[in-house]
Parts: structure tokens; C-alpha cells; sequence
């Protein structure tokens, strides 16, 4: 269903109240009501002062809603979790912070925390998971990007943006919240209105701009390149197993990146529909900056935090899916039985315990792996969940835990010194934790696998190995090219 089928109802201008028959004066919306009231308080204080304000609206498809305001040049994000029901949609910026460095997490957490404290939040729905001011955003792989690639052009090495409109989908219900940031010098009766009134003409703007994205098969034929040629990836492969082998590190993840191009522009809102469709286990994210969109559909949850308690994953290990069922029991059952994928699956768990196990009340760890399967891939699991001691900010737990053996390596340091020298490719945001985070410090993260950059008619695809001592240089290629085709499928069809 299309957003015109879905009026915005949530702030009623003059002009929507007059063609409904409402009166017009003295009829605010509650969301245009609550604003002002904020907007008033705040405009007597001697500092800026976060504004929010949080009402009930219609719901809306997500996507069809990034769509529109990706047509509109506004930048929106993404979050998506078809098996959960819950989405976030963030419009522009009211606020945002775009620390660099090795201190990035820490720099944003407190800039969050300074933010919030002071805020003036009206409606933002106690209780529920997403509604209320929220920071949309992500931190690219290493703290200070090499920045040889082209593909990330307009991606900071972080940013964290608290969005001016924020629409949020939860287990059927929908919100909408409207933020602003009110400077000391935003005097006089006019502040709120005028405040108020950009909202409204944001929000009517994306009104007008319903965008239908239906579910269409991809037909574009895609030309793919290799930034490294496969004999020479697979010559990093023997090198790093080798290091392996010699006792250096346990296990190291080589990336690839892949050029993609079509004969006409990649339709993004139609590529996340695909996603959504074909991924509904993982979770869809797509950030645009101008004309480049970084999206995937990651089955790989950093951490998840709601108070004390706490949820992750170690995903390792993979295989390919079978022809039918019992093909893809038979692989499913070689996976769990596998020395190889078994090890790489051990040092991503053995991480997790040695990092939560000391801030861990509880921790709860699966006493074995299972099998998870994807559209193209399965993969070794094993749930962890716990409760900390003291509650933390959800950014704590993401500086501990990322680079995760998953997609760096272990140990850590010695691993990615080793990709300092075997990796070349700007990783920028693939492999980073993109995600969200209230003002409570909650929220959610995942590890940006599965994913890439569609610029115009054009995309640079990126994949990763772990490597371990017996690793075999052309198996490992497969395993990357059926980890490729799990996005390249929802842009076009490979020859």
C-alpha cells in the first residue's frame, strides 16, 4: 500500500484541517501542540535544547517511505526486521555527532548522553522499543579509513544522526516523532510556529511524494569486476592460512570487493523490497548520503541491550544450500562436522565469553552450535544472552566487541595488522556496527556484512572469508561468491 493511500494525519495544517471540515482555529494536532509547548519551555533556557515530541500515526510501508524521501534528497535511513515487525525510517537531521579516531565510540556516547540529558520529550511511548528520540547510524570498519576508495565518498569514519522526523513500526502500530534542536538565541512568540511549521511542511512534502516500490523479480544484467583478481586473492589465502598455521593469530577474515554495473540506474527502493522478501530472518538497513545508498540484509546481530540485559551472536561457518531438503540436510550435517568451520565458529564464541564474562551478572551461552540456513548460505550459531552487572550504553559494548573474530579476526590486533598488509580495499562502512540507540543508551547493532554501495547504475559489492590453518584457497573463493549472490541477486542477474 502507498503513502497516499495513508494521509499524514499526525500534524493537521490549516490547509488539511480546512479540507476535512475541522476547524481551523484553535485546532492543533496533538503533535503540533506538544512542540509548541516544548519549543516554548526550551526557548528561555540559556543552552541549545533537544525538543521531541512523540504521537501515535497511521501506519505506512516502510520502504515506500524511504523511498519518497530519497526522491525528496533528504538522506533517509533504514532499519528493517520483517521477522521481528519493527522498522525505523529516519528523515533528515535535527542533530548528529561524527567523532573519528580510536575513541569514536566513547566521543559519541558522550556527546549522546550530554544531548539527552537535557532534552524536553513529550509522548515518546514508554514501553515501546523504538519510539522516542533515537540516534540512526553507524561506524565504518577501522577508526581512521584509508580512504582509497571512491565508494565511500560521503561516509564519515562515524555518524550517528538523530533525524527530524522518525518513523517507527512496531508489532503492527505505528509513531511518528518530530525533534528539533532549539538554539538560546531562537527567541520571541515565533519560535515554536516557525519550528513547527518546517515539520509540517517536511512531512506534507513526503505526503505528496507517495512512491509505490512493489515486489518485481530483478532483471538488469550486471557486469562484475574484481578489485583483486582471483589468483592473487587466493595467493593472500595461502599466506594468511599459513600465518595461521605458524601459530600467529587463530584466524583472520579476508575481505573482497566486487564492481558491479547495470545498463540504467539501480532502482534502491526495489533492491530493498528484494531484500526484504529474500532475507526476512536478517535485518535490511540502507543509509543514503547524496547519490551513493550503503544497504545489505545482515543476519549478524552485534548486541542488543534493553536495560541490564543483553542479547548477541557468534556467527561462523558456513556452507553452501542444497539442491532440495535433504541436500541441505546432507551439507548442513558436513557443516557441524567440519574441523575447519567448527574452529572458525570456536574463536568467535571463546570472544564473546572472555569479553562479556566479566561484565556479565549472567551470561548464557548455547552449548552448541546450530545451523541457521539463508536464502544461499547456511551458517554455524550459537546464542548468547546475559545480564550485566551495571547497566551500560549500548555504544560500551559495541567498542568491546567490534571487531568481532567474525569479521576481523583474532586475536585482534595481530589480525588486522595482518589485513594492514594482505587486504587492499578501503572496507569503509562493510563489517562496521550500523544500528540505533535511544536515549536511555538502548537500542541495537549489527555487523554490516552482506552488504555494498549502489551509486547510480553502478554498485561495489563486499564479502569476507575467515581463514584458518587448513583453509583452501578455492574453496574459500566459492564460499565468497555465494556470500556475493546473496545482494547481487536483489540488483540484477549475474552472467
Amino acid at each position: 500500500m502507498s503513502p497516499r493511500q495513508h494521509p499524514a494525519t499526525a500534524i493537521a495544517t490549516p490547509e488539511r484541517r480546512e479540507r476535512s471540515g475541522a476547524p481551523v482555529a484553535g485546532d492543533a494536532s496533538p503533535l503540533e501542540a506538544g512542540l509548541r509547548s516544548l519549543v516554548d519551555r526550551a526557548r528561555s533556557r540559556p543552552d541549545p535544547t533537544l525538543v521531541s515530541c512523540t504521537v501515535p500515526v497511521p501506519r505506512r510501508d516502510p520502504i515506500e517511505l524511504f523511498a519518497a524521501a530519497r526522491s525528496l534528497g533528504l538522506d533517509p535511513a533504514l532499519w528493517l526486521a520483517p521477522a521481528e515487525r519493527f522498522a525505523l525510517v529516519g528523515i533528515g537531521a535535527a542533530w548528529a555527532v561524527r567523532p573519528t579516531g580510536p575513541g569514536r565510540f566513547r566521543e559519541a556516547a558522550a556527546a549522546w548522553t550530554s544531548v539527552a540529558r537535557g532534552a524536553l520529550v513529550s509522548g515518546d511511548a514508554p514501553g515501546q522499543r523504538g519510539a522516542g528520540p533515537l540516534l540512526l547510524g553507524g561506524f565504518a570498519f577501522a577508526p581512521e579509513s584509508r580512504r582509497n576508495g571512491a565508494a565511500w565518498s560521503g561516509f564519515d569514519s562515524a555518524a550517528l544522526v538523530l533525524p527530524r522526523l522518525l518513523f517507527t513500526v512496531s508489532d503492527g502500530n505505528a509513531w511518528l516523532t518530530a525533534s528539533a534542536v532549539v538554539e538560546p538565541g531562537n527567541a520571541g512568540s515565533g519560535a515554536a510556529g516557525r519550528i513547527v511549521a518546517g515539520l509540517e511542511s517536511a512531512w506534507a512534502e513526503l505526503d505528496r511524494a507517495g512512491v509505490s516500490v512493489p515486489l518485481t523479480p530483478a532483471v538488469d544484467m550486471l557486469q562484475a569486476t574484481g578489485i583483486v583478481p582471483e589468483a592473487a586473492w587466493q595467493a593472500a589465502v595461502i599466506r594468511l592460512a599459513g600465518a595461521v598455521g605458524r601459530g600467529r593469530v587463530d584466524k583472520v577474515v579476508l575481505a573482497r570487493q566486487v564492481e558491479v554495473s547495470a545498463d540504467a540506474p539501480i532502482d534502491v527502493p526495489a533492491v530493498l523490497r528484494r531484500l526484504e522478501a529474500s532475507a526476512p530472518e536478517s535485518t535490511v538497513f540502507a543509509f543514503s548520503r547524496g547519490p551513493r545508498t550503503f544497504l545489505g540484509a545482515t543476519p549478524e546481530r552485534l548486541v542488543r541491550t534493553d536495560g541490564r540485559d543483553f542479547r548477541t551472536v557468534a556467527m561462523a561457518g558456513s556452507i553452501g544450500r542444497g539442491s532440495d531438503e535433504e541436500d541441505d540436510a546432507r551439507l548442513a550435517a558436513e557443516l557441524l562436522r567440519s574441523e575447519k568451520e567448527r574452529e572458525e565458529h570456536r574463536v568467535v564464541v571463546d570472544m564473546l565469553r572472555e569479553t562479556l564474562g566479566p561484565l556479565a551478572a549472567r551470561l548464557d551461552v548455547e552449548p552448541a552450535a546450530h545451523v541457521i540456513r539463508l536464502r544461499h548460505i547456511q551458517h554455524l550459531v550459537t546464542l548468547v544472552s546475559g545480564r550485566l552487572r551495571e547497566q551500560a550504553g549500548i555504544l560500551d559494548l559495541v567498542e568491546r566487541l567490534h571487531p568481532t573474530p567474525a569479521v576481523g579476526g583474532a586475536p585482534r590486533e595481530l589480525a588486522l595488522a595482518l589485513l594492514e598488509e594482505e587486504e587492499r580495499l578501503d572496507r569503509g562502512w562493510y563489517a562496521g556496527p550500523v544500528g540505533w540507540l535511544d536515549r536511555r543508551g538502548d537500542g541495537e547493532f549489527v555487523v554490516a556484512i552482506r552488504s555494498g554501495v549502489v551509486n547510480g547504475a553502478s554498485a561495489s559489492l563486499f564479502t569476507g572469508c575467515g581463514i584458518v590453518a587448513d583453509s583452501e584457497p578455492a574453496r574459500e573463493w566459492e564460499e565468497s561468491q555465494v556470500k556475493l549472490r546473496a545482494l547481487a541477486s536483489a540488483l540484477g542477474r549475474l552472467p
